[in-house]
């Protein structure tokens, strides 16, 4: 391939990363019958309502269809699945008690404890933790840490991403770093993959991403993946749990909490697991987002 054709390809990835960026909806894409399905079934007496953002799965839409209809069985009750663009969306649904529970990140769970309630959190590899990965090129052998990132151009996920914003301003901030001007520019992707697929493209020479999606995506597009790089990991943090709202009725939390526990334990779950990649979900405790709390208190630090 010619240098040319080398540009022009890259040229026409990053205006549809742009072109995808920019116009992502606020319900992830999803066709306009499904998402006026959805938001009327929320209206529906009795309907267990639950909040998600952007997933990284290539059939989202056929995967959060099966685990709408599992949750259906296993809860015997109607349920709808509210997904928006970002954390920030979704928190503000969770807060003002249109939504019963959410797959949401620590960040905004520890932001926001006394109006959450924490129902379960996701075994990776066996433990309830994640870490941040900071990425960049993978054939860019210049940078090998986050110093050498100093004037580039950087991808965050979400301002309410715990690995995708949350960490990299504290390692900043705690190497005596202003983050504000580390970088020659700064934008947010709304969405862990479209980071690593920016960082892919050369839209940014680094990004912040939840490490738990590119292992993830390193399984299932080795191409994308493969064409970054990790030069940081963060300590291992409690991994993004599933809340509820504050308001919620003792026996709906449990009986919501006995389903996610018991995923691993059923035919269908175990599949719905595997895709997720995970190993299935237990109780946790508040304890295991003390590291969020302390990168908290330090980047918010007055």
């Amino acid at each position: 391939m010619t240098r040319e054709r080398s540009l022009n390809r890259e040229g026409i990835g990053r205006r549809r990363f742009l072109a995808q960026a920019g116009g992502v909806s606020a319900l992830s894409g999803l066709p306009l019958l499904t998402v006026r399905a959805a938001e009327a079934a929320v209206l529906e007496k009795g309907t267990v309502r639950i909040g998600l953002t952007p997933v990284f799965l290539d059939d989202q839409m056929s995967f959060t269809a099966r685990w709408r209809e599992w949750f259906q069985e296993q809860l015997a009750r109607p349920v709808a699945f509210v997904q928006r663009g970002n954390y920030r969306e979704v928190v503000d649904l969770i807060r003002a008690g249109k939504i019963d529970f959410a797959w949401l990140c620590g960040y905004p769970y520890v932001r926001h404890q006394r109006e959450m309630r924490l129902v379960a959190v996701p075994l990776w590899h066996g433990q309830p933790f994640y870490q941040s990965y900071l990425i960049t090129d993978a054939h860019n052998p210049g940078i090998r840490a986050l110093a050498d990132l100093r004037g580039t151009v950087f991808a965050y996920s979400d301002p309410d991403s715990n690995s995708g914003y949350l960490y990299p301003q504290y390692a900043l901030i705690s190497a005596g770093i202003n983050p504000a001007t580390f970088f020659s520019r700064t934008f947010f992707t709304w969405s862990h993959r479209k980071v690593v697929e920016a960082v892919s493209i050369g839209l940014a020479s680094g990004g912040a991403v939840d490490g738990y999606v590119w292992e993830t995506l390193a399984e299932v597009r080795p191409d994308l993946a493969g064409a970054t790089r990790i030069v940081e990991k963060s300590p291992f943090l409690g991994h993004p749990p599933f809340l509820a709202r504050h308001s919620i009725p003792e026996d709906e939390l449990r009986r919501f909490r006995s389903v996610l526990l018991g995923m691993k334990d059923d035919l269908q779950g175990r599949e719905l697991l595997g895709r997720l990649r995970l190993d299935g979900f237990v109780e946790g405790h508040p304890g295991l987002y003390d590291g969020i709390v302390r990168m908290v208190e330090r980047v918010h630090r007055p």
